[in-house]
């Protein structure tokens, strides 16, 4: 499978009111390994940054000025997400930023491209209830170093977010059987379907003298009830 974990920074919370993506970072998850195949761009939003936002990221006009439009780079970015599966943090709020986007831009939405998207903070809430579940407590609870994140960065967040949804999602991966490499089972078909025959081990005179015992144990302790000492339960040899 192929994931792609996304995060995007914005000059504000609300698109519907002008609010635009000024920077999106992502990494790529294949069979659950990161591979080196990133996406990250700073974007001009050609509007001004609320202070609340900037404050946040840190990310200013000055230094937005000269970077490329998101219709400039909507097409690169829709080739590197098409047919993923998304990882997102509160998805709601970057896929609303996105779809805007390439609505603007005269382009598809997400849900035309993409396979599927997961919600890691809806998965959080599930997995711990009543807790905190921001990126920064989620790093905290699986012992991910967050150190390096002194202000909100897309790339950076996308790195921290795909950590911890690898931890979030441990064992997932024993489901997986690569049928290449599984070990042959004793008794197992061989290439022209055939079954070995199997080996039967019987029991020891010991053996069956000590199961004699255990028996009749049990049922001295039940007062003649033993399931096992029943004509029912009596097996032809």
């Amino acid at each position: 499978m192929r994931q792609i974990i996304l995060d995007t920074e914005t000059t504000g919370l609300e698109f519907k009111l002008g609010d635009r993506i000024i920077e999106i970072g992502c990494v790529e998850l294949v069979g659950r390994r990161l591979t080196q195949r990133r996406f990250h761009r700073y974007l001009n939003p050609e509007r001004a940054i609320d202070a609340g936002a900037q404050a946040v990221h840190g990310l200013t006009s000055e230094f937005l000025q000269d970077k490329p439009k998101f219709a400039e780079i909507a097409a690169e970015l829709i080739d590197y997400l098409r047919g993923a599966e998304l990882v997102i943090h509160n998805a709601a709020f970057d896929l609303g930023f996105i779809n805007n986007e390439l609505s603007l831009a005269g382009l598809e939405p997400l849900s035309l491209v993409c396979a599927g998207v997961v919600d890691t903070l809806k998965l959080a809430r599930e997995l711990h209830p009543g807790r905190k579940n921001s990126l920064d407590a989620l790093c905290d609870r699986y012992a991910i170093d967050n150190s390096g994140r002194t202000l909100h960065g897309a790339l950076l967040d996308a790195e921290l977010l795909a950590e911890v949804y690898l931890a979030m999602t441990r064992g997932q991966e024993s489901l997986i059987m690569d049928l290449d490499v599984a070990p042959a089972r004793p008794g197992a078909a061989d290439a022209g379907g055939l079954r070995p025959p199997l080996k039967v081990q019987r029991a020891s005179a010991e053996e069956l003298q000590a199961h004699e015992r255990v028996l009749a144990e049990i049922a001295k302790e039940s007062k003649g009830k033993c399931l096992w000492l029943s004509p029912a339960a009596a097996v032809e040899p």
